[in-house]
């Protein structure tokens, strides 16, 4: 299903991360007609994707394209590489990123699949990127949208952003990762590109929890409403464009994450509604819940710009154990002034 130029050279391009989603994205892009070489922590899953062109741990019962190949060696996934696709669980970005900055080529452009705040620092994954490799933001570009990735596995068509300070550098990426059921749009508000993937994540936590609980379709509706009004609100205080948040990267992502059982989130927040503890819903994941680390890293950001977060905030209480879920209260808003029907 490439849409390149069938005489002209493939790009190269790594993509680092071979869970779910660094997965699907190496198989957008080696649909997308580039050259893909997939890096994966365990020899025996890269044996497995290069031989056998599948991922059964997961992404079971889809074929990976023919053309793409995997390593658990960084310098043969990064060599001549001139994309480098960032796909690791947000909290062990900085490591893995210091482990492979040495063999990253000069001039690759950095491009983050992740959807979290690092813990401590509050840094979006853009921002760790330009500190730990001390890039430029024109060599950095960042990818979200309503991505569930099994489904874009199995070739569902489907839309998603790239956005990078560069124009340039995004409309390159966007041309890389576009093919016959995958279409990349561009814009320049990395922050609230970013901001979208990240948020949009503890409200679907709050759905999970609500769905577990067994309240209905309003109780879910009311969440998704005012949750995007608080994401809104927080991203726009640190510096997005509000018309981002109701695009592919805020509202296009938050119904696709709140309303799939596919979503690692939505899963999370369930087994919380259940009544499974934090410590239990983790050790159940077999894959990282992004919002669960982010919950407290975003609170503290919000305390700092003076934003109410009173979603997520019952979020909070309800992983530290001091709510019950089914007292989570979704009619709760960050705006007192009465809300036409």
């Amino acid at each position: 299903m490439s849409t390149t130029n069938p005489g002209a050279a493939a790009p190269r391009v790594a993509v680092l991360g071979s869970g779910s989603w660094g997965t699907t994205f190496a198989k957008v892009l080696a649909d997308g007609g580039n050259e893909v070489v997939l890096w994966a922590r365990r020899a025996e899953l890269a044996r497995e994707i290069t031989e056998s062109k599948r991922n059964s741990d997961y992404l079971p019962g889809v074929n990976l394209p023919r053309s793409l190949r995997a390593t658990h060696h960084l310098e043969d996934a990064l060599a001549g590489a001139t994309q480098v696709y960032l796909s690791v669980p947000s909290q062990t970005l900085r490591e893995n990123l210091r482990a492979a900055l040495p063999v990253i080529p000069d001039g690759a452009v950095l491009v983050s699949l992740m959807k979290g705040v690092e813990k401590g620092t509050g840094l979006r994954m853009s921002e760790v990127i330009a500190q730990e490799a001390g890039v430029g933001p024109e060599r950095i570009a960042v990818a979200s949208g309503p991505n569930l990735a099994l489904e874009i596995a199995r070739e569902h068509p489907t839309a998603a952003v790239v956005s990078s300070a560069s124009i340039d550098t995004a409309t390159t990426v966007a041309a890389s990762a576009t093919n016959g059921y995958f279409r990349s749009f561009v814009n320049t508000d990395v922050i609230g590109t970013e901001f979208g993937g990240v948020l949009k994540n503890l409200i679907a936590v709050a759905i999970g929890i609500v769905d577990g609980v067994g309240y209905g379709e309003n109780t879910k509706a009311s969440i998704i409403t005012r949750g995007l009004a608080e994401m809104t609100d927080f991203a726009v205080a640190y510096g997005a464009q509000a018309g981002t948040l109701a695009g592919l990267a805020g509202l296009g992502d938050l119904i696709a994450t709140c309303e799939s059982p596919l979503s690692r989130n939505n899963t999370a927040g369930r087994l919380l509604g259940q009544g499974y503890s934090y410590h239990d819903v983790v050790r159940q994941m077999n894959q990282t819940a992004e919002g669960l680390a982010s919950v407290a890293p975003v609170l503290e950001l919000a305390k700092a710009k003076g934003v109410d977060m009173p979603i997520v905030a019952q979020v909070a209480e309800v992983l530290a154990g001091t709510l019950a879920p089914r007292d989570i209260a979704p009619h709760l808003t960050s705006d007192p002034t009465p809300q036409g029907e």
